[in-house]
């Protein structure tokens, strides 16, 4: 059990008996007064957001979830499957799977997070390489300053297919890595 004076951004905690990760923490009040901390939090089975003050001496316990590699196999309506090396499939909700859902194609290398002996959601890999499927010929003349356009990306799931906003100089059919925490273009891999 840790206090709540202990507790930073990016811990994942219990709270009534469910897992939430702290997200944000502002800290408010005196020594004299004690203080006091407003945590912005997401329930980690739900995705449900809470916001919620506590007393710096709150105990809280403290959740080290496990994590394993695991690749994208198929996605069987509503859920996706992945697998791991000994053949072990693991089912996640749509919801679960944030913003890692624009980015999921066939065979697919990643980590599933296990809460309880359950996946629960999977981090990705801090850059990708992904093909343009679909983009405007850039217009001549139109390149003065850091000019942007719209790149469709290729997909496992085509209802799912992400656009980002790429330079000029990037076609159709071009590789390019991209950031999976901000969804921003990196540079080109291939023509």
């Amino acid at each position: 059990m840790k206090p709540a004076k202990e507790i930073r951004v990016g811990n994942i905690i219990m709270v009534d008996a469910k897992p939430f990760i702290v997200l944000r923490s502002d800290v408010n009040g005196s020594s004299r007064t004690g203080f006091t901390y407003k945590w912005k939090m997401k329930n980690l089975l739900t995705n449900a957001p809470l916001e919620n003050v506590f007393r710096g001496d709150d105990k809280f316990d403290v959740v080290v979830l496990d994590k394993k590699p695991v690749t994208y196999s198929y996605f069987a309506d509503p859920l996706y499957v992945f697998m791991d090396e000994e053949y072990n499939q693991y089912e996640i909700e749509e919801e679960n799977l944030g913003d890692a859902i624009n980015y999921l194609k066939d065979g697919m290398e990643c980590e599933a997070v296990f809460y309880d002996g359950k996946a629960i959601s999977v981090e990705l890999p801090i850059t990708i390489a992904r093909q343009v499927i679909y983009t405007e010929p850039a217009v001549k003349g139109n390149t003065s300053g850091n000019v942007m356009k719209e790149a469709k990306l290729e997909n496992a799931i085509e209802s799912k297919q992400f656009t980002i906003q790429v330079p000029l100089f990037v076609n159709q059919d071009d590789v390019i890595e991209i950031d999976t925490r901000t969804a921003e273009y990196k540079k080109v891999v291939r023509n």
